[in-house]
C-alpha cells in the first residue's frame, strides 16, 4: 500500500494514526532532521475508508499481545493500593 501511496512506510503508518479521529496523534520520536521531515510527510498521505478496512485487516490479529508470564506480572495483577486510599500530606 506504501507504494501505492507513493510513501514509506513509516508515513503510511503516521498516517495511520492521524486517521483514527481528531483525538488522537502520533508521537513519533526522532533525533535526526531527515527522519523528522520524513515523518511530517504522513500528514499529506490520503487514506480512503477502503485503505483503513484493507489496513485494519492486515493488522488484525488473534490472541495474547505479550506472552503469557510478561501478563502474570503486569500491574493487572499488582497489590498496588487504590489511588483513593493514598494520603497526600
Amino acid at each position: 500500500m506504501a507504494q501505492r501511496k507513493g510513501c514509506t512506510l513509516a508515513q503510511l503508518a503516521l498516517a495511520w494514526v492521524l486517521h483514527q479521529g481528531d483525538d488522537v496523534g502520533p508521537i513519533p520520536g526522532t533525533t535526526k532532521i531527515q527522519n523528522l521531515n520524513e515523518n511530517l510527510g504522513a500528514v499529506g498521505v490520503k487514506l480512503t475508508d477502503q485503505d483503513m478496512a484493507e489496513l485494519e485487516s492486515m493488522a488484525s490479529f488473534k490472541g495474547d499481545r505479550m506472552p503469557k508470564q510478561i501478563l502474570l506480572n503486569s500491574y493487572k495483577n499488582s497489590d498496588t493500593p487504590l489511588l483513593s486510599s493514598w494520603n497526600s500530606e
